[in-house]
């Protein structure tokens, strides 16, 4: 059973997924299949892509759930498995990452119907709309390797140590690209606001 909705879990749900409990799945399904798909799509730019990385998600968390060395780490692992899925999905296919819907990006950030935008001007509201999708576009431009540590660090909320776990590099890496992400997307954004 999930003990904290956070990302904990008790050796017991982890001991019950890895003998293949279907109710188990299904737990694991709700918990996760959201933040699952949407970090597939900020990955990927396109729904059926994302789709096919979740589905190679689960696929993987289903047949190789005795890899998970430690029960409290499965988050970090079901990411790992989707940050690799979409890695090899990348290889693969060879696509290209098209617009990624900012709202998808940042849903908690600035949500235009909220009510103190209600006094805003409509030129307001194009400008902030404008902004948006340009930035959507800026952090699905990044290269994969830049883009995939600012979703997980900054949108994600991975911690760095996390994070370079996932990806398979060091701290220092993690850091680096994190810092060039940032720095390119406010390079981006500055020139889009001038």
């Amino acid at each position: 059973m999930i003990t904290d909705t956070s990302s904990q879990f008790d050796e017991k749900f982890v001991e019950r997924l890895k003998n293949k409990d279907k109710k188990a799945f299904e737990e694991l399904l709700h918990h996760f299949g959201p933040n699952l798909m949407k970090f597939g799509m900020k990955m990927c730019g396109e729904k059926e892509d994302a789709l096919d990385v979740f589905q190679d998600t689960l696929e993987k968390a289903f047949t190789s759930l005795e890899q998970l060395k430690e029960p409290l780490a499965l988050k970090k692992w079901l990411f790992k498995v989707a940050a690799n899925a979409c890695l090899m999905k990348r290889r693969r296919e060879k696509f290209i990452s098209e617009e990624v819907e900012v709202d998808e990006v940042f849903p908690e950030k600035e949500n235009l119907l909220k009510e103190e935008h209600w006094d805003s001007l409509p030129e307001k509201f194009i400008e902030d709309k404008e902004i948006k999708e340009r930035l959507g576009k800026i952090i699905a431009s990044l290269p994969e390797k830049y883009k995939s540590v600012l979703v997980l660090r900054d949108i994600e909320d991975f911690s760095t140590e996390e994070t370079a776990d996932i990806l398979g590099v060091s701290k220092e890496v993690v850091k680096m690209r994190l810092s060039r992400a940032r720095a390119k997307v406010r390079e981006e954004l500055s020139m889009v606001l001038k």
